[in-house]
């Protein structure tokens, strides 16, 4: 949550009015709201998403738990109407993502080397802790982000070569996801989810 110390702080810092009131709007929203309020958003407003705002979650992801402390991730942040474009047709085929198109902001989500503690657990319990560290920190991201009054939505299906070659991502880095960013153009959905019973148990499976 944001004092009214720091709202103030943030209002003298930064370079716009819609920044501040963002933060107002968004100052007793608790976490089971901030929950209820994430969705996937596929359509958004033309007006620009502010570095200022960017920049919250992007410490709101390298905030995020690791394996080891691995933080196996790097966020390319693109926001060049150009590379947008081009990161569109990326994404889109057989009819996925045509949303895309008009995004503000864009951010691909590199998975970087674990260290080598994270390494070793990884191969001795045959599990990819990188994978789970990037989608606790992309979360993060999205959490913060619902937070400020944004939208995202959670890319998984785009060309990965054609990203990585767009975004000069060195030979043998993967990108598992890519992180649409804007503002919503849309109510919040009311949630269709498996009942708790389903999808949980105590003491036993």
């Amino acid at each position: 949550m944001v004092s009214a110390r720091g709202l103030s702080a943030t209002y003298k810092n930064s370079k716009t009015k819609h920044f501040y009131y963002l933060c107002i709007k968004t100052e007793h929203m608790n976490f089971e709201e901030l929950v209820l309020k994430r969705q996937s958003d596929r359509r958004y407003l033309p007006d620009a998403v502010s570095k200022e705002e960017i920049m919250k979650c992007l410490e709101a992801a390298r905030m995020s738990p690791s394996a080891c402390n691995s933080q196996p991730w790097k966020f390319v942040v693109v926001d060049d109407r150009a590379k947008l474009n081009e990161m569109a047709d990326a994404a889109e085929g057989m009819g996925m993502n045509k949303f895309t198109h008009g995004v503000p902001v864009m951010v691909a989500v590199v998975l970087e080397k674990m260290n080598s503690s994270a390494r070793i657990g990884s191969l001795l319990k045959n599990k990819d802790y990188s994978m789970m560290d990037v989608g606790m920190a992309v979360e993060h991201f999205c959490l913060q982000a619902a937070e400020l009054g944004l939208g995202t939505c959670i890319i998984g299906w785009f060309d990965e070569k054609r990203i990585a070659k767009l975004l000069n991502i060195p030979k043998g880095r993967r990108v598992p996801l890519l992180i649409a960013v804007g503002h919503p153009n849309g109510a919040t959905r009311r949630k269709s989810r498996k009942p708790m019973e389903e999808i949980s148990s105590w003491n036993t499976y």
